[in-house]
């Protein structure tokens, strides 16, 4: 789908018709987290109740700390011990509560770092967006299939899905018409699916995700700026990233560091012409932002359209561009 803001115009195209929209000059600006298998199954000692355990944030290499999400947290506390692994081969220690369904781990694994992240690896899997997980299993093919073909830096929880609808053929044509490919980093947490639940969304609290831009996206993204080129953003993810150190004569500056901006109508975007972002639930943070950059009315009836027409909504679902 495709939604004009200066026309209030919605259209309907497949997701190659992209390239039409841009020209030689443009940049795609796009994140090249990559999805670790992040999700462990596991067991609660003494009653051996069934759990899993979402890892969030490596807060400290040499002494395994982690910060987690656990599902069902309400029976999770400081000093229990949760088991991995079909012969248990992995043991943490719960150390603190971060939030309701937020703990801090402690692994207890006497190897070498190396060995600890490949037991990661090995016990972990892809750990898909639970509306998806609640319509069906997890498929070996999702360890492909959710991850962006450009995806490097390895950290995030979830996929930055508008880059999911991206092939290399794509890709190809988009160098080959003159269009810039500039990469951010932002590792996408599972605060994204968290619904907004306060009347004022200033009270709202983003949990934090690690961004890296580097100085060769920043010269990329202000060239073009200031030949007259434009910017289209993929991904609500990027484009947090990007707002979250523009500066206020719209600027791209080099950053390494954490964000918890949280981006809703009314917002003056500084930099992106054009957003590429899936379809969300009603209620979530990645709504919010699409709203404040589409406006809130346009958008509003282009969710409705794309109801009316059966588009696939969340991380395997379609696109929209917003010009």
């Amino acid at each position: 789908m495709v939604v004009d803001r200066n026309r209030q115009k919605i259209e309907h195209k497949t997701f190659k018709d992209i390239l039409k929209y841009f020209d030689s000059g443009d940049v795609f600006l796009m994140n090249d987290t990559k999805v670790f298998p992040a999700m462990l199954s596991g067991t609660k000692e003494k009653t051996r109740a069934m759990i899993t355990v979402f890892l969030l944030r490596e807060l400290n290499p040499e002494y395994r700390l982690w910060d987690v999400f656990v599902e069902p947290a309400r029976k999770i506390r400081i000093g229990n011990k949760l088991y991995f692994g079909q012969n248990e081969e992995l043991v943490a220690e719960v150390i603190d509560n971060t939030t309701s369904r937020g703990r801090t781990l402690r692994f207890l694994f006497d190897g070498p770092y190396d060995e600890f992240k490949d037991m990661i690896q090995h016990l972990g899997k892809i750990p898909l967006p639970e509306q998806i997980l609640a319509l069906r299993d997890l498929e070996p093919i999702d360890e492909e299939r959710y991850q962006t073909i450009y995806a490097k830096h390895e950290g995030a929880v979830i996929a930055p899905a508008a880059g999911l609808h991206f092939s290399r053929e794509l890709l190809k044509r988009a160098e080959i018409k003159g269009i810039e490919l500039a990469f951010v980093t932002e590792h996408c947490g599972l605060g994204n699916f968290r619904r907004i639940d306060v009347e004022d969304l200033s009270k709202h609290k983003t949990d934090s995700e690690e961004i890296i831009i580097t100085e060769e996206a920043c010269d990329i993204v202000n060239h073009a700026r200031a030949q007259g080129g434009r910017v289209c953003v993929i991904g609500n993810s990027t484009l947090r990233g990007v707002e979250t150190v523009v500066g206020i004569n719209g600027q791209l500056k080099p950053y390494q560091g954490w964000t918890n901006k949280f981006i809703y109508p009314p917002y003056d975007f500084r930099l992106g012409d054009a957003l590429v972002t899936n379809f969300h639930e009603p209620q979530s943070l990645m709504f919010m932002m699409t709203c404040a950059f589409g406006g809130f009315e346009l958008i509003q009836r282009a969710y409705k359209e794309a109801i009316a027409k059966k588009y696939k909504f969340l991380a395997y679902g379609d696109a929209m561009l917003i010009l």
